[in-house]
């Protein structure tokens, strides 16, 4: 694994709140009427729509943001499990080379 992702992946984490509150838009909708045909109704009419994409699009960037952090916390316990393996297998490693040499030095010493 990068080992520069997860230190990254953690320095964004804390802000991510901070974006979504950002994204999230300042005017809430007002009902038009859809039978006016005059351009300050339709320029309404659009905003009113860019609006609820706005807020659509910052509940879904909310919760990719938790998908996110729940994946950062899964990797991290990931890494955490693997580097206890690791360090086992090392020790176990080592514990058979010093036995292989004291095995090949008995066997030395004994012709």
């Amino acid at each position: 694994m990068y080992t520069w992702l997860l230190p990254a992946v953690k320095a964004i984490l804390p802000y991510v709140g901070d974006i979504v509150n950002a994204a999230l838009p300042v005017f809430k909708s007002r009902k038009i009427d859809e039978t006016a045909a005059t351009q300050e109704a339709l320029l309404q009419k659009q905003i009113n729509e860019l609006q609820e994409v706005a807020s659509l699009n910052a509940v879904h960037i909310k919760d990719l943001a938790e998908q996110l952090r729940q994946m950062v916390v899964t990797l991290e316990q990931g890494v955490i499990a693997n580097e206890r393996r690791y360090r086992r297998m090392s020790v176990l490693a080592w514990t058979a080379i010093a036995l292989s040499l004291t095995a090949i030095g008995l066997w030395l010493g004994s012709n």
